[in-house]
C-alpha cells in the first residue's frame, strides 16, 4: 500500500506556457485542465517589441485589444478582469492565482485598480481574495499592498536569500525563489529558516525532471513550471512509488551546471538588484508615489 505523501503543488508559470502562448487565457485554461492547483502571471510588461503596454491605448487602431501573440496558436492578451472572470467560474474556484507584480508599475494605482476588479465579484471576500497571492520584487510595494489589498497574501519573488531576509521576511508569508539560488549553501540555510518559521517556498521555473525531483527532496510547497502536465505526471508516479521513482533521478546536475555555481549566483543577485533599483529606486531609500485617484483603465496580464 502506497504511503500518501505531501508533494509540491503544481502552479502553471504563465499558464501551461510550453504548449500555449504564455499569459493568455488559453494557457491558463490548459494548466487548469492539466490539474494545476494554481497559475502565475505578470502584470504589465512589454509586448511585441513595440513599446510598453502602459504607454499604449487599450482601444483604437493600434490598441492593445487588437494585439495577438507571436506564438501559435495566436491569442489575445487578457486583462486582469478577464483572468479573474476565468477564475470565478464554478469549476475553477479552487485555482490559486500568483500575480507577479512588475516594478514598472505604480503600486498605489495598480493595487487600487486591482481592488476595484476584485471587489466587483460576488462573494469575493471568501471565493476570490484568499486565492490571490501578490508577488513583490521591490520593498517599495509592501506598504501599498498592505494598504490597498490587505486581504491578499503576499510573497517575495527573488533571486537572493540575503535580500529576502533583509527586506521581506516580516511582511510576506511566501518566498518565490529561483531554483538556482536555492542550490547554494545559503539557499539550503534559507530553506531551513523558512521551514522553521512556517514560511512557504515556491521555486521557479522548474521544467526539467531532475530539478523537479530535487524540489521534492527540498520539500518546497509549490513548483512553478511551464510544463504542468510533466510535473503532474511525475507527481502521480511519486504518489504510487515514491522511493523507486525518486531514485531514478540523480543529483549530479547540481555540479555540472554552471549557473548553480556561486559566482554565477552572486552575479545574478547583483544584476537583478541593480535592475530593480534602476526602475523603482534603491531598496534602502526610495520615494513612495503620492496617492492618486484611480482612473478607468485596463490592467493587462502579460
Amino acid at each position: 500500500m502506497a504511503i500518501a505523501r505531501e508533494l509540491p503543488e503544481c502552479w502553471g508559470h504563465r499558464g501551461a506556457s510550453a504548449v500555449f502562448p504564455e499569459n493568455t487565457l488559453a494557457s491558463f485554461e490548459a494548466a487548469i485542465r492539466d490539474g494545476a492547483e494554481g497559475i502565475e502571471s505578470a502584470l504589465e510588461r512589454t509586448t511585441g517589441s513595440k513599446g510598453l503596454i502602459r504607454e499604449r491605448n487599450w482601444y483604437g487602431e493600434d490598441g492593445i485589444d487588437k494585439l495577438l501573440t507571436l506564438k501559435e496558436p495566436k491569442q489575445a492578451i487578457p486583462t486582469f478582469a478577464e483572468t479573474v472572470t476565468l477564475l470565478m467560474k464554478p469549476e475553477n474556484q479552487h485555482v490559486k492565482f500568483n500575480v507577479d507584480v512588475k516594478v514598472q508599475n505604480d503600486p498605489d494605482r495598480l493595487f487600487s485598480l486591482m481592488h476595484a476588479v476584485i471587489s466587483q465579484q460576488p462573494e469575493w471576500e471568501t471565493k476570490l481574495a484568499p486565492r490571490i497571492l501578490l508577488g513583490l520584487w521591490h520593498p517599495r510595494f509592501i506598504a501599498f499592498a498592505k494598504s490597498r489589498l490587505p486581504y491578499c497574501r503576499r510573497s517575495h519573488i527573488g533571486v537572493s536569500p540575503a535580500l529576502a531576509r533583509k527586506y521581506f521576511w516580516k511582511d510576506v508569508e511566501v518566498f518565490s525563489m529561483a531554483f538556482a539560488v536555492l542550490t547554494s549553501t545559503d539557499g539550503l540555510k534559507f530553506r531551513n529558516e523558512c521551514k522553521a518559521a512556517g514560511k512557504q517556498i515556491m521555486v521557479w521555473t522548474v521544467n526539467e525532471p531532475e530539478q523537479m525531483m530535487e524540489a521534492v527532496r527540498w520539500k518546497v510547497d509549490v513548483v512553478l513550471t511551464d510544463v504542468t502536465k510533466k510535473w503532474l505526471g511525475l507527481r502521480a508516479q511519486l504518489q504510487a512509488d515514491y522511493d523507486a521513482i525518486l531514485s531514478q533521478y540523480g543529483r549530479l546536475f547540481l555540479w555540472t551546471t554552471w549557473k548553480f555555481y556561486l559566482p554565477a549566483i552572486i552575479n545574478w543577485h547583483r544584476t537583478t538588484r541593480l535592475y530593480l533599483e534602476s526602475i523603482a529606486g534603491p531598496f534602502d531609500l526610495y520615494v513612495e508615489p503620492e496617492v492618486t485617484t484611480p482612473v478607468k483603465i485596463e490592467v493587462l496580464m502579460d
